[in-house]
């Protein structure tokens, strides 16, 4: 038997039933076999690589095919994998095919069906699998595309603008150090995050400003304070960069550009509900807004500017501290703090 050869898996108590499956399948296939559900499901997580099928009986003691069947269902890395049910006389077929199983083989074996059934149920899995992965690779392809048109339009803000060309660098690696942190000490964020997908938020950090594009260059290049009516007009950068990432794509179908409008729209949101533009407070702020905000106020308060001076460090995480249940998210506040030794690292390392 060829190494390359689907892998099949019979699952049957009766010795005699394994013996005649592996006689008619063992031309075309590597057949590895278990007595009952408890042993095949032990196998299947010991796997590798898993089978391409399971032939699997329906009444077999310590655990039935049905049972086994349930908990696979349950399964992300098992679920997928077509199931054909092996029936005698009395099993109901139609209530195992409504249950999900793909085919089923009646006793006693004949030969030529059991070989076409098994054969054409790996050739639809195979089908399926290249579907899947072309997808994915389409999916992927798409995504790196979508990834450099955003950083490219972030880059095309930084150079329009008075920060220097490092502060989204210096941001979006914040982002990663913050999460990275918060998931590391299991912190109440932890599970959240994961979900979230930190890689995504930090490619996300990229475009917090986008909306910075529709300020006029008067109030974005001035080099002093911006009096009340301009800062006005600047705080419009947050409802302009939503609007311009939804001309991008359906935030609905793409985390990155949910992801990229929570942040735009609301990283000057306070944690005592005091910031802009909807005035959100606490945990109505997203979770990667709040996170956004800190690296934001961080990069501005150690970062020369034309209209102002660096902060020395130390300042800038006193007022953090300060700003603990005020203008920030206390737990990612006390989580600046706790890594401020790797915030100055980034900041003096992308000047």
């Amino acid at each position: 038997m060829a190494d390359k050869a689907p892998v099949v898996l019979v699952v049957d108590d009766v010795e005699l039933n394994v013996m005649i499956l592996e006689e008619i399948l063992k031309d075309d296939y590597y057949v590895i076999t278990a007595s009952n559900g408890k042993e095949a499901l032990e196998l299947l997580g010991d796997s590798v690589s898993l089978p391409k099928l399971i032939l699997l009986d329906v009444v077999m003691p310590e655990m039935t095919g049905r049972e086994m069947f349930e908990l696979m269902k349950t399964n992300e890395k098992l679920k997928r994998i077509p199931v054909i049910f092996i029936t005698a006389e009395n099993d109901s077929e139609s209530e195992l095919l409504a249950a999900g199983a793909v085919d089923f083989i009646n006793k006693p074996f004949l030969p030529e069906i059991v070989k076409l059934r098994v054969k054409n149920q790996i050739e639809l899995k195979n089908y399926s699998d290249s579907l899947e992965q072309m997808v994915a690779e389409k999916a992927a392809e798409a995504t790196k595309t979508l990834e450099n048109a955003l950083q490219g339009l972030a880059n095309v803000i930084e150079h329009r603008d008075l920060e220097s060309g490092e502060h989204v660098k210096r941001t979006q690696l914040f982002v990663k150090a913050l999460i990275d942190h918060l998931v590391e000490t299991d912190s109440v964020y932890a599970e959240e995050l994961l979900k979230l997908q930190p890689d995504i938020i930090m490619k996300s950090m990229a475009l917090h400003d986008v909306g910075k594009i529709a300020i006029p260059d008067k109030i974005l290049l001035k080099p002093g304070k911006l009096d009340p009516e301009e800062y006005e007009i600047m705080k419009t950068h947050t409802v302009r960069g939503k609007e311009i990432i939804h001309e991008l794509g359906d935030v609905n179908t793409s985390i990155y550009l949910k992801h990229c409008e929570d942040i735009c729209y609301s990283h000057h949101e306070r944690w005592d509900g005091k910031g802009y533009p909807w005035q959100l407070k606490g945990e109505q702020i997203p979770l990667t807004a709040r996170l956004a905000a800190l690296a934001d106020v961080y990069d501005a308060l150690v970062c020369a500017r034309v209209y102002k001076a660096a902060m020395p460090y130390e300042e800038a995480i006193d007022i953090i501290i300060q700003g603990k249940h005020v203008q920030f998210d206390p737990v990612i506040a006390d989580a600046v703090v706790q890594i401020q030794d790797k915030f100055r690292e980034i900041s003096r390392n992308y000047q």
